[in-house]
């Protein structure tokens, strides 16, 4: 590991009182923008990128159209797919970025890495923290419900990702640099019991919990950040929605796949998915978006679909 990521330094404010005359690219969503643009007069927008796909290609296709003009800070507004963009376009022009997320639906504002869809899977290349995080709880909890918190399903697949870290490491399959830590796995059992706690108040936009749930958000990014790696958080449900996602086609979003899939793995890893299930439905995660045929095919092919994408291992290698 040749360094130690960052979290973004975090503004708790409304978007009507930012004030900013840098000249800024913006990068947004079109149903973010247009559901806080009047909130947002006091930025000095030279020119707007709307982004649909999440692939370095299609990045590369949509910086071209402003290379010709000069910028002094991006602006990312809108969901992860958004940010995941935002977050290439910054660190390719050497600029500063500065995020508003218009939900808390993933962990994607705070990261290092941006996530692509390459070859039928999801990686991650390294591109920059956002130097700056501005959230504004009143926004959030406008949200969509099914939107709003489900972020959660980011640091409830501690649950799945953490058991098969630890299985890895009895089976011997972790590999150097990826050692089983106790007091790592510990961290973040205490991570999931705070968004377990917290997922009744931030699914109905209670301002307090959506605070909680981003607090367990950056604790289990910073955490993953210390190791130099995700396995503390990540694993077979990750795998299985990359999987069913690539079966399905794009269109359901993060939670919509990664919620259902936490609960599938833990019930095959033999744990109590009783208040797993409980957190996911208090924040209004859907569960039931994924046809059963579809679960069980990508179920029959997940193993051959792991080893293939060189994914760390897990029970999702042994089905």
């Amino acid at each position: 590991m040749k360094q130690i990521w960052n979290l973004p330094k975090v503004d708790l404010m409304p978007f009507s009182e930012i004030e900013d005359k840098r000249e800024s690219l913006l990068v947004t969503s079109g149903p973010a923008w247009n559901a806080v643009k009047e909130n947002l007069k006091g930025l000095n927008i030279q020119a707007q990128l709307e982004i649909t796909e999440a692939n370095t290609e299609y990045w590369d296709n949509r910086k071209s159209s402003i290379e010709n003009q000069k910028f002094e800070v991006v602006y990312a507004i809108g969901g992860g797919l958004v940010a995941d963009a935002a977050k290439y376009f910054a660190s390719k022009l050497n600029l500063p970025l500065v995020v508003l997320p218009t939900a808390l639906s993933v962990d994607a504002f705070i990261t290092a890495a941006s996530g692509i869809r390459k070859d039928g899977c999801v990686y991650y290349i390294e591109t920059k923290v956002p130097e700056r995080l501005i959230l504004d709880f009143e926004t959030i909890a406008k949200a969509p419900a099914f939107i709003r918190a489900a972020g959660i399903t980011d640091v409830m697949s501690i649950a799945t990702g953490a058991w098969d870290w630890k299985f890895a490491h009895e089976q011997g399959k972790n590999p150097a640099g990826m050692e089983f830590i106790p007091w790592v796995y510990d961290n973040a059992q205490s991570i999931l019991c705070g968004v377990l706690d917290c997922a009744e108040a931030a699914g109905r936009g209670d301002h307090d919990g959506l605070k909680t749930l981003y607090d367990c958000l950056a604790m289990e990014v910073q955490l993953c950040n210390q190791v130099g790696h995700s396995r503390p958080e990540e694993g077979s449900e990750h795998y299985f929605a990359y999987a069913i996602e690539n079966e399905m086609g794009h269109g359901l979003p993060h939670g919509d796949l990664v919620g259902p899939a936490i609960l599938l793995i833990a019930k095959l890893q033999e744990q109590d998915i009783a208040p797993l299930e409980k957190a996911l439905k208090a924040c209004n995660v859907p569960l039931s978006n994924i046809p059963q045929g579809m679960i069980e095919r990508t179920l029959k092919i997940l193993p051959a679909y792991s080893r293939r994408h060189n994914l760390s291992f897990g029970i999702a290698h042994t089905l």
